[in-house]
């Protein structure tokens, strides 16, 4: 009999959540067969298993947090398909009969006391969530035809009305303002962004200052490009690339928005890794695209569209979300007007970007004059960054996005 356990699956993740068991107990399975899908802080992850044989036991349940080196399952490398669990295979014991013995009142009252939730069946995930909510699961009434605890069984004794003897008080009526609520497990994605959000607001000194931009002469750039742009690189030309080149360029001329810190000195890097912060159906993820500073518009766009891609189809790997030295977040292609980003520690500076709104702008010469027009946010490290730098980085970038033919021309 084999053990399967948790492998290690890299230097910042330590422990995950079983999303999915991709065979069941019986099942054959080769080695490096994918076994089970886990959920970790930053993707979900494929469990494959090192040996071949049936897989004939399970430790842990869909739901359950498991640790790298923890026992999930065993393989009888000498079983065959369908054959049946070691607790199946136990031939049941010859019942020897004892003449019944009168017991004390003691030991009666010891019987009753020593009957815990040790004595029911129940699945890991269902002993954690009677816990969580102080559910006997001895009163746990279960659906599963063989009688095991599963979450689902928790929850429905948890809200259930209580019951009560004829002989007990009358049930209190709920007030009025009682209304019916739902109970949802957090994803593990979901308590790892609230966790570092948490932290970034509690560990930096952060601020954001704001700026608007007219964004007439990249819409006028893109309309008179674009059939030419698609032609030859086979992608549209959009907004992102130039917020990414705008940023780039501004972060060469600002360098202590391209740093962090570490213990009492700063790290400026030299190099431009930049995140661009995707809402995908797990939560926010922030896939990475190296070294910005060598790759043209169209390079850009189409890495955009790979990562995005994969973002909505939880494929992300490890090495796509780590790193990044600066960060862009996009809220108004959900229709933010004005937002304040948080930064993406250990980064010290990330670029809120807002929908296109149309307004009446007072132009040089008095007139009036209806624009395009979309509000910027630059949230900053205060220990780091001083005030006057995060404005004319921000300017700055507002300087290159009102003349974004310098950004073709730079390449």
């Amino acid at each position: 009999m084999k053990e399967i356990k948790i492998p290690e699956l890299a230097e910042s993740i330590t422990e995950g959540t079983i999303a999915e068991w991709l065979v069941k107990p019986g099942d054959s399975i080769k080695q490096g067969d994918p076994i089970l899908e886990l959920e970790t802080d930053k993707v979900n992850v494929e469990v494959n298993s090192d040996y071949s044989g049936v897989l004939v036991e399970v430790l842990f349940e869909e739901g359950d947090d498991v640790e790298v080196g923890d026992v999930i399952g065993k393989v009888d490398e000498n079983a065959e398909a369908g054959a049946a669990t070691p607790e199946a295979k136990e031939e049941p014991k010859e019942e020897v009969k004892e003449e019944p013995k009168e017991k004390s009142k003691e030991e009666v009252k010891t019987e009753e006391t020593t009957s815990t939730d040790s004595d029911v069946v129940a699945s890991p995930a269902a002993r954690k969530r009677a816990r969580e909510l102080d559910i006997d699961l001895s009163q746990v009434s279960p659906h599963d035809p063989l009688g095991r605890i599963r979450p689902e069984d928790v929850e429905a004794a948890a809200n259930a009305p209580a019951q009560t003897s004829q002989a007990s008080t009358p049930a209190v009526e709920e007030p009025e303002f009682a209304k019916p609520t739902k109970r949802e497990k957090m994803s593990r994605r979901r308590q790892t962004i609230a966790k570092r959000l948490v932290e970034a607001q509690q560990t930096a000194a952060m601020l954001t200052t704001f700026n608007e931009v007219d964004m007439s002469a990249i819409m006028n750039l893109r309309k008179e490009r674009q059939e030419q742009f698609v032609a030859k690189n086979d992608i549209k030309l959009g907004f992102m690339s130039f917020f990414t080149k705008a940023s780039v360029a501004a972060l060469k001329e600002f360098p202590h928005l391209n740093a962090e810190i570490d213990g009492t000195d700063l790290l400026i890097k030299e190099y431009y890794d930049i995140g661009i912060a995707v809402g995908a159906p797990g939560g926010l993820v922030v896939p990475v695209i190296r070294d910005v500073d060598k790759l043209d518009f169209a390079a850009i766009e189409k890495e955009i569209k790979v990562l995005g891609g994969k973002a909505q189809e939880n494929s992300l790997g490890l090495d796509e979300l780590q790193g990044g030295s600066f960060t862009i977040t996009n809220g108004g292609i959900f229709g933010s007007m004005l937002s304040t980003p948080i930064l993406n520690a250990p980064q010290v500076g990330i670029l809120g970007m807002h929908n296109i709104v149309k307004r009446a702008m007072v132009m040089p010469d008095d007139s009036i004059e209806v624009r395009p027009m979309m509000y910027l946010a630059l949230s900053y490290d205060h220990r780091i960054v001083d005030g006057a730098e995060a404005v004319r980085f921000l300017v700055r970038i507002k300087e290159m996005l009102e003349d974004p033919y310098d950004l073709l021309l730079q390449g």
